[in-house]
């Protein structure tokens, strides 16, 4: 899971692109993934916990990555009106990772 850079502590993925939803063609960002990871490494978010500001470039890449196809794959995830992310990101992310783990000891045991 990703985390601060500055104080260390977990941000739940959920609430870094609620931080984003400000950037003013958010949904064409949605469209591409390589403009989606430029625009997220280039953000500024701020620590929920220590509330220091820190790039996007300082978080997981391959989380990034994972969340552009969870926010694409369910239609009405972004609640735009409200400014909310309606999935736990964080908590799919972490199942995925750990089918992944499972997929590779059950292919590993044949």
């Amino acid at each position: 899971m990703s985390r601060c850079p500055v104080c260390g502590k977990t941000i739940k993925w959920e609430d870094l692109i609620e931080q984003m939803l400000i950037v003013d063609n958010f949904r064409e960002l949605l469209k591409d993934k390589s403009v989606f990871l430029s625009a997220l490494e280039e953000f500024v978010f701020k620590c929920p916990e220590c509330s220091e500001e820190f790039y996007g470039r300082n978080l997981n890449l391959k989380e990034a990555e994972k969340v552009f196809e969870l926010l694409n794959e369910f239609n009405g995830s972004i609640d735009y009106d409200n400014g909310k992310v309606r999935l736990k990101l964080t908590n799919l992310l972490a199942l995925d990772l750990m089918l992944e783990e499972w997929d590779k000891r059950v292919k590993g045991a044949r």
